[in-house]
């Protein structure tokens, strides 16, 4: 079978050096880049954390002195960027790159190189915006950067620099990432899966990059016009000199909203993989959960003035897009009754995974009913800039992607290591989280309605708000102890933890039909596929009798997956040292990164992509691979 055979994995000095730091550098294996993605996004949550309760003790109570006000303002903005763009992106795009090869029946994603490339640059971004904290210049203007408080007379120092340089970087990670999954999964599937075929997180996986290719330019060419305010004299958003400051909260926002999907759609297809398996029965209304994401897509693209129904943009607009606001509950109340169909009458099987999906059930839930308040203009006039949003967006990113994500860790996990995390400690960690995350967000509702701003730096004791603000520190502090618990999990369950098997939770998808951890090229042969849930479909088959996957100890034929190579990492190297010069205008270093860039390109684009002549694959004891009869 030509079109199925493979030629082979890495190279033998790949293969003899897994563990050196130069194989990680130079590796183009979806798999370890999904890991580097994971554990590095897992470090900057621990520092965006660690801001948040920065913020929260200088809240705790009134006329509080802990943090300066420039502090505390750099606290809190930073931790809003690291919270987005360094945490809960680049998590969803660990399980994007782990995962989306295997549950289509691909060895690698349609550019390994490319996708290498995304991860070094996501990473140095990473730090050359949190080298603002090391050198007391960080962020200070909020996450959303409006004008005119990005200008020179408002922010006179680097701070803002690190921001528009620091997210143009991120920017070009976030866009390579996203055209790699929409190829890989347009022309990479196996045979007989069909686009109606796909498991819900795939069909997530590739709205949510078509939603990062179409919204990031938009915020792209803001921060490109700031950049000009600020380092060449322009006036986009002066408006002294004819500029417009509302300009850029509609180019944030075209892309901010949409937005807000590119970080809970990922969250709906775990959920989507997570309940079907411990509920023993596909999920229910599978068509209708994937044209209600491209419903959300489509109409998250039309709702970004509602967050600007107080600047005046007059009852047409306001009418307009509190219209769409309202509408777009409706594909996502779909999802959420579908969700529930999928539990109803199901052979539920309460393990730790389960529990963080019924808690994102019911925490974006009201988050989601929070939201459909603000589609109301006079609501939101009344509500806006106030802790009621904080309070919601929290519900939402937290309550919901967070929640996903932290399901997915637990229900992935064996998979990625080949090990099981402690489902009693699991199951103490959800109960926690769910307690102290209530306690920290749900009091801010009451503090919204009551009148308190947000990015409030103190307030006096006069106002009443003293005793639901230390509730909240004490829930945040609380929250932190609870993450500690999963990071004690997964160090604990690396150094001794449980063997896993292939199929720990009796899966549906493609993933759970090879070893834990998987072998370097996925599959000994690309499995035909004849079911929406292929890998129960070929359970099913074994124990009636018909053709099904069964052990062998090598593949058919040789395989063939690309080299690693140290071009990327170059390349992204090369684009951060210039970004970084641009921060303090040092043009000879801005050269010198461009010289690497280029050098880097050149190299990467005569570098031989596949090893001369293939290698005999080796795959591990228990591997499996579809027998197909004849008459197929």
């Amino acid at each position: 079978m030509a079109q199925s055979a493979i030629r082979l994995e890495r190279t033998q000095r790949e293969q003899s050096a897994l563990s050196t730091l130069w194989s990680w550098l130079t590796t183009v294996d979806h798999k370890r880049i999904g890991k580097l993605y994971f554990f590095t996004s897992l470090f900057f949550f621990l520092v965006g954390g660690l801001l948040a309760l920065l913020v929260r003790t200088q809240l705790a109570v009134p006329n509080n002195t802990f943090l300066s006000p420039d502090t505390y303002n750099q606290a809190f903005t930073t931790h809003g960027a690291i919270m987005v763009f360094l945490v809960v992106m680049p998590l969803n795009a660990a399980f994007f790159n782990y995962f989306v090869p295997l549950m289509i029946g691909a060895r690698d994603v349609a550019f390994p190189r490319l996708n290498a490339f995304s991860y070094w640059v996501f990473l140095l971004g990473s730090l050359l915006l949190l080298t603002s904290f090391v050198v007391g210049e960080a962020p200070n203007a909020g996450w959303f950067a409006y004008a005119n408080l990005t200008n020179e007379i408002y922010s006179p120092g680097r701070n803002m620099d690190f921001y528009t340089m620091g997210l143009q970087v991120l920017g070009v990670s976030s866009i390579a990432s996203a055209l790699n999954f929409v190829v890989t999964i347009l022309n990479m599937r196996a045979p007989g899966m069909t686009m109606m075929r796909m498991p819900l997180f795939v069909w997530m996986t590739l709205i949510t990059s078509a939603l990062l290719l179409l919204a990031f330019p938009s915020f792209t060419v803001g921060l490109i016009e700031l950049m000009f305010d600020r380092y060449f004299g322009t006036v986009f958003f002066e408006p002294a000199a004819g500029g417009d400051p509302v300009l850029w909260q509609h180019l944030f926002w075209i892309f901010g909203h949409p937005e807000v999907y590119i970080l809970i759609l990922p969250a709906f297809g775990i959920i989507s993989e997570i309940l079907p398996t411990f509920t023993r029965k596909p999920l229910f209304g599978y068509p209708f959960m994937v044209y209600s994401g491209f419903a959300i897509a489509i109409l998250g693209f039309g709702v970004w003035a509602h967050h600007m129904f107080a600047v005046g943009l007059g009852p047409v607009a306001n009418s307009v897009f509190g219209t769409t606001t309202m509408l777009i509950a409706i594909p996502t109340g779909v999802k959420i009754f579908n969700w529930l169909g999928t539990l109803w009458g199901g052979s539920i099987d309460i393990k730790t995974p389960l529990l963080f999906a019924v808690g994102f059930l019911g925490m974006f839930t009201i988050g989601g009913i929070s939201g459909v308040m603000h589609a109301s203009v006079p609501i939101d006039y009344w509500q806006t800039d106030s802790y009621f949003v904080v309070a919601h967006f929290h519900y939402v990113l937290f309550g919901g992607t967070i929640m996903a994500i932290m399901g997915g860790i637990y229900y992935w996990f064996p998979k990625i290591f080949g090990r099981m995390l402690d489902d009693r400690l699991g199951k103490v960690h959800f109960w926690l989280t769910l307690l102290f995350f209530n306690l920290t967000f749900f009091p801010m509702h009451l503090l919204g309605v009551d009148g308190m701003p947000r990015r409030i730096y103190t307030y006096s004791e006069e106002m009443g708000w003293g005793f639901w603000n230390t509730v909240e520190t004490v829930g945040a502090f609380g929250l932190g102890l609870s993450m500690l618990l999963l990071a004690y999990n997964i160090v604990h369950t690396l150094r001794a933890g449980e063997r896993a098997p292939a199929d720990p939770w009796d899966g549906r998808t493609l993933e759970w039909a090879i070893p834990s951890p998987p072998p370097v090229y996925n599959f000994a042969e690309i499995p035909e596929i004849r079911a929406r849930d292929p890998w129960w479909q070929m359970k099913r088959d074994r124990e009636a009798g018909r053709p099904a996957p069964t052990p062998v100890r090598q593949p058919a034929e040789p395989i063939e997956l690309p080299l690693p190579s140290y071009f990327p990492v170059m390349v992204a190297l090369g684009l951060t040292i210039a970004a970084a010069g641009m921060v303090w205008l040092i043009w000879p270093v801005v050269g010198v990164g461009l010289a690497v860039t280029l050098i880097g390109v050149v190299g990467w684009a005569i570098e031989p992509n596949h090893p001369e002549a293939p290698h005999p694959a080796q795959p591990t004891p228990g591997e499996f691979r579809v027998q197909h009869p004849a008459s197929d």
